[in-house]
């Protein structure tokens, strides 16, 4: 048997605990409050340098050492690292999918495999997954896993490439240079690949256009191997250290504040930016000279830091299964996530305590002679009963496992929400070119001198008496004169899902209303469907506007949206209600803000008509039920023909 040795002068670096701190906090202050803390998603960049640093220090190390690496020892404590913990998140959240949410048992036999397998960020990509769309696609409580994956990939292949390299190549700044230039590679990559107005998921899940961070960090340890850093060094060069990892920590935490994840900065440069300025950090909390290490070195970054990777793993099933039992989120923006976070903290307390730290340490060729002692003499303890415990959890998410193929889609046509939105969709595609045809004609016919809504007012007055209109809909509130005015008038309406799902009942009232909503869609989506339809010739001069069910959208984007419509038609914009969701009031805010700003700009106040009527929605308490739906238009119509 190989006895593998200790390697010299290797040191347990506790300013990267405090990285890694910084780095949980960040993302679980992202999926929180996705649209307050908009740069929280780089703590995993931080994560992805950190990895490539120490272990290809780790290694690099080792082969100095021993003329060879140890691959049997470096993969079992990467199994016994790794393994215990996300076996256990994969299968205690198949056993609550099981149990009490059977809608989400689609495709998790898929999902837990792949995520064993670490290929999970890739069936992600393959099966369109949205990072950002978390309310259209269901939320999956496994989305956060892809990060996981890359990594599971790098410690994989990476030990082969290290002994490559250092044969191959043989000369350490080389070597990193190779790395960099890789590095550079992938990140245009992500640029090329970037689409403006896209989903970027596929740049955000893939690991050929995320690996850059880890290849940094790879890099840097190569030329700044933490055993050939010296504990004493001048003044000026610590100075000089400190003040380096003092301007990265700024710069850092400024984009983690700043630079949105669906931005096009992003993906052009802003990720590798921020992958090079944690690099530098790491490379300053390295060094023993400088007090970057111990600055970064505290209790409480202490527990974060050796807790991170549980609180990465129960963050997002939490935050899920939270918010699915509490639906008046939006009601409670401080005090629920506080409660989340308890709740995680607390369940990854459990898992470090019990799971994760004894099977680390755990001597598995033991497993054996003690299962057979304990079959012949049984004694219950605490052993015996956490044993029990995670196989009965084990079982009951294996049960899931095996009934997931047998579920269907929880977007199938089998629910009355998802019918009325299939039949939309058809309806209004078939409706779409002729409905284009006619505002591209009209836009071109010159206008007459009498104003149109003079007219449309006239004639509607005229024939409320000799041809009464759709009087079903006079119960909702509207008179004659305005069902009249609306059969003339002409709308542009882009919006989402609940757009999309009242769109049959708006254009009874408005039959010349041209429809562009799809499920998932965002304002950032959005922009370049106004441009595109401008240019046509086929944007009407009434704009209806039905957006932020999805999430929030910054003031740039909002200023975009509105300069591709012009300053001479007039918007209205219906605020949203999601009250499942935290992202709600900031929408609100900003639309409320924003008609200050636009003149031409009318918000149609959908939320506090909305929070009043629970009996106007389905289940998910977003999307109006037929009843609802003709509330919904009602209310459109009232608002876009007011005197």
């Amino acid at each position: 048997m190989v006895v593998k040795k200790r390697l010299k002068n290797s040191r347990y670096i506790t300013g990267f605990d405090g990285l890694r701190a910084i780095g949980v906090i960040g993302v679980i202050l992202y999926h929180l409050m996705p649209y307050t803390f908009t740069g929280g998603y780089l703590g995993v960049p931080i994560f992805m340098v950190v990895s490539g640093y120490l272990i290809t220090d780790l290694l690099v190390q080792e082969w100095e050492q021993n003329q060879w690496i140890n691959l049997k020892s470096f993969y079992v404590r990467r199994v016994k690292r790794l393994y215990p913990g996300l076996i256990t998140m994969l299968f205690a959240t198949g056993a609550y999918i099981t149990l009490f949410k059977r809608e989400m048992l689609h495709q998790l036999n898929q999902i837990i495999v792949t995520n064993l397998l670490y290929i999970y960020n890739w069936w992600q990509i393959g099966h369109g997954q949205s990072y950002f769309d978390r309310f259209a696609n269901s939320e999956s409580p496994f989305t956060h896993l892809w990060t996981l994956s890359i990594e599971g990939q790098f410690y994989l292949v990476w030990p082969f490439v290290i002994v490559a390299l250092i044969v191959g190549v043989k000369n350490k700044r080389r070597i990193a240079q190779l790395l960099l230039g890789l590095s550079v590679i992938s990140a245009i990559w992500m640029a090329i690949l970037y689409q403006p107005n896209a989903d970027p998921s596929r740049l955000y899940y893939g690991t050929d256009t995320r690996v850059f961070s880890i290849l940094m960090g790879a890099a840097m340890a190569f030329i700044w191997p933490s055993t050939a850093l010296k504990q004493k060094i001048v003044l000026k060069q610590r100075l000089v250290l400190d003040g380096i990892g003092v301007v990265s920590v700024v710069a850092l935490v400024w984009l983690m504040v700043k630079l949105n994840a669906e931005s096009s900065l992003t993906y052009r440069g802003g990720l590798f930016l921020f992958s090079g300025l944690a690099c530098i950090l790491v490379a300053v909390v390295a060094h023993p000279g400088a007090d970057g290490n111990r600055l970064l070195t505290n209790p409480v970054f202490s527990w974060l830091g050796k807790r991170s990777y549980g609180i990465y793993l129960y963050q997002f099933p939490v935050m899920i299964f939270f918010e699915g039992l509490f639906r008046n989120v939006a009601d409670h923006p401080i005090l629920y996530p506080v409660i989340e976070v308890i709740v995680i903290f607390g369940l990854t307390e459990l898992s470090y305590r019990f799971i994760e730290q004894p099977l680390a340490h755990y001597h598995y060729q033991q497993l054996w002679s003690q299962m057979k002692q304990f079959m012949q003499r049984p004694h219950w303890n605490h052993v015996v009963g956490r044993i029990v415990g995670l196989t009965l959890v084990f079982l009951v998410g294996l049960i899931g496992v095996f009934q997931a193929p047998f579920q269907p889609a929880p977007d199938t046509h089998r629910s009355a929400l998802a019918i009325n939105i299939n039949q939309n969709q058809k309806a209004n595609q078939k409706r779409k070119a002729a409905l284009m045809d006619k505002a591209q004609a009209q836009n071109k016919i010159e206008k007459a001198k009498e104003p149109a809504s003079n007219k449309t007012e006239k004639n509607a007055a005229g024939t409320v008496q000799s041809q009464p209109h759709n009087q079903v809909l006079e119960k909702y509130g509207l008179d004659q004169a305005t069902l009249q005015q609306a059969q003339n008038v002409s709308v542009t309406a882009i919006g989402d899902s609940v757009l999309l799902d009242g769109s049959q009942a708006l254009q009874k009232i408005f039959p010349n209303m041209l429809v562009d909503a799809a499920v998932g869609r965002q304002l950032y989506q959005s922009i370049q469907i106004i441009k595109d339809y401008n240019q046509k010739q086929a944007l009407s001069d009434r704009i209806l506007v039905s957006l932020g069910t999805n999430g929030a959208f910054t003031q740039d984007q909002m200023a975009q949206f509105m300069t591709a419509i012009g300053p001479k038609r007039k918007v209205y914009w219906l605020n949203v209600f999601v009250p499942t969701r935290p992202w709600q009031n900031d929408v609100n805010q900003t639309l409320k803000s924003a008609a200050k700003r636009y003149p031409n700009l009318t918000i149609i106040d959908w939320h506090a008509k909305a929070a009043k009527h629970n009996n106007w929605f389905y289940q998910d308490q977003v999307h109006p039920n037929p009843a609802g739906v003709n509330e919904y238009a009602a209310i459109i119509a009232k608002a876009m023909l007011a005197k």
